[in-house]
């Protein structure tokens, strides 16, 4: 909590992603119609009775949103695991163990890193069906390695450090040295790759669903742009059916990056000072020195 004072960015993106969430949560109760329930004309404009005017099947807009929440974080945090558990993990070992070890796994990532997203999707859709669990799995596994050369980076640095060689000469296990002295470096790290991977998930989400390989069974808020470009909604000038859902990606893909980096800069603090520089530091006199 001291980080997200410090950096307003930070407090701004996490107030964001928490207003998302209890909406989310509290979508049950908060929806005024129900998901599949015709209120109203198609494509029906905003009132007061629908604030957010109806999509191309009559449904409410806000409605759709508030449950297409669920969907979408369901998604992000549920691929954000898979990612950071795999990719820590992997990076972890490599970094701490180094040899053949270190580069049997980084080969590995290197393979996973050049798979195109896309036409997996499109295998995975044709062999096992269009399914949120196969969406959730193929996002996370297709984002833990960049995850992993980073984590990976990181443990190369801390297990050079003076205190885990101290540790391994006085006879500390490897799992002694891994929990004591590189998980504590190393979590942060990956709190801070967890919250940039939740919001790409989002993002690769929306874009499974508006290319039409998603869960044709949930709601989601690429599946709402997708139905809405089928139907027709530029043509008929219906930007209620557009607009919302993309302006609830954007927001809540940057509350993500507004998080990650207040994280990032209070993690590194060079990132934080670099751009200071210039207005900190003033060339003195000729002959002088700075100040």
């Amino acid at each position: 909590m001291n980080v997200l004072r410090r950096y307003p960015g930070g407090a701004l993106g996490a107030a964001m992603l928490g207003a998302i969430v209890i909406l989310a949560v509290l979508a049950p109760w908060l929806a005024p119609y129900g998901e599949h329930e015709k209120a109203g004309a198609v494509y029906q404009p905003p009132s007061p009775a629908h604030p957010l005017g109806l999509d191309d099947a009559g449904i409410d807009m806000v409605t759709l949103l508030l449950q297409g929440a669920r969907t979408s974080l369901l998604v992000g945090f549920a691929a954000a695991l898979i990612a950071v558990v795999a990719g820590g993990a992997i990076g972890l070992a490599a970094g701490y163990a180094g040899g053949r070890t270190d580069a049997l796994l980084m080969r590995l990532t290197d393979y996973m890193l050049v798979i195109p997203d896309i036409p997996l999707l499109l295998i995975v859709a044709a062999i096992w069906g269009r399914s949120m669990t196969g969406v959730i799995a193929i996002i996370g596994l297709l984002s833990w390695p960049r995850l992993a050369r980073v984590v990976r980076a990181e443990t190369l640095s801390v297990r050079e450090r003076a205190y885990v060689r101290r540790a391994l000469t006085i006879g500390a296990g490897n799992v002694r040295v891994v929990a004591a002295h590189v998980l504590p470096h190393v979590v942060p790290l990956l709190l801070t790759l967890a919250i940039f991977a939740v919001g790409n998930a989002i993002l690769v989400e929306t874009a499974i669903a508006f290319l039409g390989l998603g869960d044709p069974s949930a709601i989601s808020w690429g599946r709402l742009i997708q139905n809405a470009f089928a139907g027709q909604a530029v043509s008929r000038q219906a930007w209620w059916a557009i607009v919302p859902p993309g302006l609830a990606v954007g927001c809540l893909i940057l509350s993500c990056t507004l998080i990650g980096r207040a994280l990032e800069e209070h993690l590194n603090p060079r990132l934080r000072t670099g751009h200071l520089s210039v207005r900190t530091f003033r060339l003195a006199p000729s002959g002088g020195e700075r100040r």
